[in-house]
Order: structure tokens, then sequence, then C-alpha cells
């Protein structure tokens, strides 16, 4: 069952990833006819990363507005994994990256990585859950 923190919650990154997807895919088509040059050209690159900072903050949001404990802790270890793997990631790549033995990456790979972190800490979650079940 969902309860009214999660539902907002989820209400918030689905709106807030459709408009990085309107951003993204407005923000693409301009630079390829060429149509953008001096600030503006700075102001619409920025323009898709902002719902990604949205979501961030959709997600701190949650935590404060989520009155289960048992989920909000749930929640808080699955960010703590996504945190440690997307900067172990990253730290490694940079090394490798540093010594010229792998292709640069751009930095917002790095909410990539932490998104999908979640990922990672949510079948920890379930293994987790498993374990005290049993």
């Amino acid at each position: 069952m969902v309860n009214p923190a999660q539902r907002r919650y989820n209400r918030r990154i689905i709106a807030l990833g459709i408009v990085y997807a309107l951003l993204l895919f407005g923000a693409v088509a301009l630079f390829v006819a060429h149509l953008l040059h001096g600030a503006l050209a700075y102001v619409v690159a920025i323009l898709p990363s902002l719902p990604i900072v949205g979501m961030f903050v959709a997600i701190g949001r949650y935590l404060v507005e989520e009155t289960d404990e048992y989920i909000r802790d749930w929640f808080v270890r699955q960010a703590l994994i996504a945190t440690g793997f997307s900067l172990s990631i990253a730290t490694v790549w940079g090394f490798l990256e540093n010594f010229d033995l792998v292709p640069h990456v751009y930095a917002y790979y790095a909410a990539i990585l932490w998104f999908a972190g979640l990922g990672v800490g949510s079948c920890a979650n379930a293994l987790l859950s498993r374990r005290s079940r049993a």
C-alpha cells in the first residue's frame, strides 16, 4: 500500500522526469540545429540538469515527509548504498582516466550512477529483508 508521502514523491519524480525529457530533447534539437550562441547556449545547456537537481530535492523531501520509520530507514539505506556505489565507481574511473587508461566520461554520469545505485540498494534491501525473515 502506498502512503501519502510515497504518492507525493512518485508524482514529483514522474513530473520531473517528464520535464527532464522535454528539456533534454529541446536542448539537443536546438544545439544540433546550431541555433544557440553565447549566454543563451549556456542557459539552454543547463536547463535539462535542473529537473535532475529537482529529483534530488524530491528525494530529500520524501525522507522528511515519510512518517513510517521503517520505510524511511529502508530508503536511507538504499540512498547510502547508491552514494557509496556511485562515488566508488567515479573514484576508480577518475584514477584510471587520470592515467589515460580509459576514455573521458562526462560528469553528469555521476547522477546516472547514483540512480543506478538506488537499484543496487533496493536489491540489498530485498536481500536483507529475506534474511531477516528466515
